[in-house]
C-alpha cells in the first residue's frame, strides 16, 4: 500500500474511533498544529490526532503502527529540529491534554502531557507553590522536562527532570504503564534525561515547591566591557550559593549594538539577595540595572517576547564549557561581534548547586559538574538563510577546544553525530539497552540517541 493511502487508512480509522472533528489531515485544525515556534520547519505530516486522553494515544499509537506510519508527539512545539512532526507522518498533537492537578499537603503538580510552563505555574500559584521550568511559558512541560531543563532555579533545585516524580506512559505496543521509583523503575531512569525516545508520556507528576515570590534583576554592560566583566563573573558563579543562579546572554542592547546582560534570579532571603545583585552591579559600569521582586510566574512571562509562536526562522547550536576561561570569553566576546539580527543572541544558563549534587547514574541526563550551556540562536524573518546558520557553526567551532564532551541533548540535532555519541557520558550503553528494551523497532524517536554499534542510529 501506498504512504498516501496507508494515511488515509490510519485516519479513516481513527475518525470512526475518536470522531471525525479530533482527526485532521487539512485545513485549520491541521496549519494549527503544524505551526511551530520554528517558522523554518516546513514538515508537513499525513494527518495529526488531536488527543484529549490517554485512550486518543493508545489508538493514534496502535493506527500509526498498524498502517506503518512515521510516529511523532507535539507538545509545546519548541523544539529546535521540529521533531514533533514528522514528515508524512502520523503526529500525535498533546496540546488537548493541558490539565494540571495541584496537591497543596503533597506539594505535587500532575501535568498533562500537553502543559506548558505558563500553564503549570498559573496552577500552582495559589498555593504558594512553584515548580522547576526553563525560562519561557510557552514551551512544553513534558519535553522540557524529559531532556533536562535548565532554568532560574536550577541552583537551588536542580534540573526540571530531578523534580519528576512519575509519569504516565503509553508504549510502542500501546500499553499503559506508570513509571516512578517503584513501578517500572528502569523506564523511569531513561526517562529523566534520555527524552520522549521510550513512549509517550500523557501525564507527568512533578516535585512543587513553597515558593511565592523571588528577586529577578537585570544588569547589562556594552559589548566594549563584556571581556573585563565575563572575566570577573567566572568569580561570581564558582562562589554562588544555591539560592542564585545567574544566566546571561549576549543580546542587541537599547541601542541596537550587542551588549552583555546578566539575569540573576535569587530565591533565598530577600536581604541577602540584593547584596548578591549589588556584587554584579560592580563587575563594571552598567547601562541598565533592574531588580523586582516577582512571582514565579512573572519572572516566565518576561520571556514572552523569544517565546511566542512568531513564524520567524531559527538555528541553534550549543555547547557546554566548564568556565569562563580566557579562550571561552574571547570566543563569546567575537561571537557577540558576528550576531547576525536582533533575534539572535548567545545564553549562558548556570548549571551548580543542587543540580551538581545529584548522581551522574541517578538519571540518564550525563552531565553533573558545574558548566555552562552555552545556546547559541540565530533568528531571522525571511531571506537567505545562509548567513545565520554559518554564524551559528562559526560560534560553536570556536568553542570546541574548551567544549566538554557531547552536548545538551535537547539542543543537538541528529546530524551533529560527534556530539550525539557522548551526550550522555557513562549512561550511554544503558540508555540504549533501555531502548532496546522498551522500544525495540524505534517508534519514538524525539530527541537524539547515539548509535548503536552495526545499526542505524535511533533518528529519523
Amino acid at each position: 500500500m501506498s504512504a498516501p493511502s496507508q494515511a488515509g487508512a490510519a485516519a479513516q480509522e481513527l475518525a470512526a474511533r475518536l470522531g471525525p472533528d479530533w482527526i485532521a489531515t487539512s485545513g485549520p485544525a491541521y496549519e494549527a498544529a503544524r505551526r511551530i515556534w520554528n517558522g523554518a520547519v516546513h514538515t508537513r505530516p499525513a494527518l495529526v490526532v488531536r488527543a484529549r486522553t490517554q485512550e486518543d494515544v493508545q489508538a493514534a499509537v496502535l493506527a500509526a503502527r498498524r498502517h506503518e506510519l512515521p510516529l511523532s508527539v507535539r507538545g509545546g512545539g519548541h523544539d529546535i529540529s521540529g521533531r514533533g512532526l514528522r514528515q508524512d507522518g502520523l503526529v500525535i498533537d498533546l496540546t488537548g491534554m493541558r490539565r494540571v492537578v495541584v496537591d497543596p499537603a503533597g506539594r505535587v503538580a500532575t501535568a498533562g502531557g500537553g502543559t506548558t510552563a505558563a500553564g503549570l505555574l498559573a496552577a500552582l500559584a495559589p498555593h504558594g507553590l512553584a515548580a522547576v521550568t526553563g525560562t519561557v511559558g510557552s514551551v512544553g512541560v513534558t519535553g522540557l522536562t524529559l531532556v533536562g531543563g535548565y532554568g532560574p532555579l536550577t541552583g537551588r533545585h536542580g534540573l526540571a527532570l530531578d523534580n519528576v516524580l512519575g509519569a504516565e506512559v503509553v508504549l510502542a505496543d500501546g500499553r499503559v504503564v506508570t513509571a516512578d521509583a517503584e513501578h517500572e523503575p528502569e523506564l523511569f531512569w531513561a526517562l529523566r534525561g534520555g527524552g520522549g525516545n521510550f513512549g509517550v508520556v500523557t501525564s507527568v507528576r512533578l516535585r512543587a515547591h513553597p515558593l511565592a515570590r523571588l528577586l529577578a534583576g537585570v544588569v547589562a554592560y556594552p559589548g566594549a566591557q563584556a571581556a573585563t566583566v565575563l572575566d570577573l563573573l567566572g568569580g561570581v558563579l564558582a562562589a554562588a550559593p544555591d539560592s542564585l543562579t545567574v544566566p546571561s546572554a549576549f543580546l542587541a542592547g537599547p541601542d541596537g549594538s550587542p551588549a552583555l546582560f546578566l539575569m540573576p534570579v535569587w530565591s533565598g532571603d530577600p536581604a541577602a539577595g540584593e547584596r548578591h545583585f549589588d556584587a554584579l552591579r560592580r563587575l563594571g559600569t552598567p547601562v541598565l540595572t533592574e531588580v523586582l521582586a516577582l512571582s514565579p510566574e512573572e519572572l516566565l512571562h518576561r520571556n514572552d517576547a523569544w517565546g511566542a509562536v512568531t513564524g520567524l526562522h531559527f538555528t541553534a547550536r550549543s555547547r557546554s564549557v566548564a568556565a569562563l576561561t580566557p579562550h571561552v570569553v574571547e570566543a563569546l566576546t567575537g561571537a557577540a561581534r558576528g550576531i547576525t539580527g536582533p533575534m539572535s543572541g548567545v545564553l549562558l544558563h548556570h548549571f551548580h548547586g543542587a543540580a551538581t549534587r545529584v548522581p551522574v547514574e541517578s538519571t540518564a541526563f550525563g552531565l553533573r559538574q558545574r558548566h555552562l550551556m552555552v545556546e547559541i540562536v540565530a533568528g531571522w524573518e525571511a531571506g537567505d538563510a545562509a548567513p545565520h546558520r554559518a554564524w551559528a557553526e562559526s560560534v560553536a567551532d570556536s568553542l570546541a577546544p574548551d567544549a566538554l564532551p557531547g552536548g545538551y541533548p535537547g539542543m543537538l540535532d541528529p546530524a551533529q553525530r560527534a556530539e550525539v555519541a557522548h551526550s550522555y557520558g557513562p549512561n550511554t550503553a544503558r540508555l540504549l539497552a533501555a531502548k532496546a528494551r522498551f522500544d525495540p523497532d524505534g517508534v519514538f524517536t524525539a530527541t537524539a540517541l547515539p548509535p548503536v554499534p552495526g545499526r542505524e542510529p535511533w533518528t529519523r
